[in-house]
């Protein structure tokens, strides 16, 4: 490729904050739960490359297609992408798409087609490199590109941006687990490869009471390596649906001799934890099943498919809650979509 900007080439990260930076300095956009990636085209050469600079391209044929097919010939774009299904993101799709075979990649891209969400243009279609100019000038141009190039409900997608916190902290409250976040951007700064700063992220923090429905040891020794929580459906069974090791190795010894006092059936009555795949070894997942007795607050950032995307960070035991108590209705919350901000940007 012969653009101002070729792969690898590292993107712009954001550092966590508690909350919402406030001034005329910032812009606010969603914090999608996708893949990140760098689009790179230069006539008839494509590439997607990852968060990690590697390359994504062959498991998104359908996304190259869509690039392939705009009438700027060269460009570097900066976006998420995911894919949308039953009207919310599913990051298990994305996750199925890392596979060897080509022909069950491209089966699942007609099946479950991914959309770039857009929202940096690092390069325009002439050729100009725009990274060094502030996010104020590059969102303008990034704007004029996808006005004159996406296709409504094409695959892909202009990501709304704001500088109004009232309608940042809406997103925040309304999408529920529909988004990952907000993400705030300094105005006054350039895209900064590979660096934090000037651009913040802000999680959505709930709690949840879950049932440590088992657990496991730490890969070395006989002390907890990790809780396994799960919530009651509305039948009555008990779903895996995430885990928690946010514990200091003071409270191991102690945490240990609680859950093995309640091991024993049935454990997990419905989904429960996974075997062995080509991340894990054997060891890793080996657990023990404990009897719905032992009850926790944990913290989490991101519920969707069913579980909790991340680690949650434990709060308290909680030895005055029912088992039975502890349903999925505390993290199934009515939403709205978080595709419907699309289509107001």
């Amino acid at each position: 490729m012969t653009l101002p900007i070729n792969s690898p080439y590292l993107p712009m990260e954001a550092m966590t904050a508690d909350a919402i930076p406030v001034g005329p300095e910032w812009q606010y956009e969603p914090k999608w739960d996708g893949f990140r990636c760098l689009a790179f085209r230069d006539h008839g050469e494509i590439e997607l490359q990852s968060k990690s600079a590697q390359s994504l391209t062959r498991y998104f044929p359908e996304m190259v297609e869509a690039l392939a097919g705009l009438k700027a010939e060269k460009f570097v774009l900066d976006g998420e992408i995911v894919i949308p299904l039953d009207g919310n993101l599913s990051f298990d799709q994305l996750l199925q798409r890392i596979h060897p075979a080509e022909s069950r990649v491209r089966k699942l891209a007609k099946e479950t087609p991914a959309r770039m969400i857009v929202f940096d243009l690092l390069v325009d279609e002439h050729g100009r490199a725009l990274a060094d100019e502030p996010l104020s000038e590059r969102r303008k141009a990034l704007e004029t590109f996808a006005g004159e190039h996406f296709q409504l409900d094409g695959l892909l997608a202009l990501s709304p941006a704001t500088c109004d916190l009232a309608e940042a902290k809406n997103w925040f409250r309304s999408m529920g687990g529909g988004l990952d976040g907000i993400v705030a951007k300094r105005l006054d700064v350039p895209y900064q490869s590979g660096e934090r700063a000037g651009m913040l992220k802000i999680k959505n923090l709930r709690t949840a009471d879950c049932v440590v429905g088992g657990f496991r040891y730490a890969t070395k020794g006989r002390t907890v390596g990790s809780l396994l929580l799960g919530l009651y459906d509305d039948q009555g069974l008990l779903h895996h649906v995430g885990f928690s090791s946010s514990f200091q190795a003071s409270e191991r010894a102690e945490i240990t001799a609680k859950l093995e006092a309640s091991k024993g059936a049935p454990g997990f009555t419905g989904k429960a934890p996974g075997g062995p795949s080509r991340w894990s070894t054997k060891r890793s997942t080996e657990w023990e099943p404990l009897k719905p007795v032992l009850v926790v607050e944990v913290q989490y950032d991101h519920y969707t498919g069913g579980r909790f995307r991340h680690g949650t960070k434990v709060l308290r035991w909680r030895p005055d809650k029912a088992a039975q108590q502890c349903t999925m209705a505390q993290v199934e919350r009515e939403s709205q979509s978080p595709l419907d901000l699309l289509s107001q940007s």
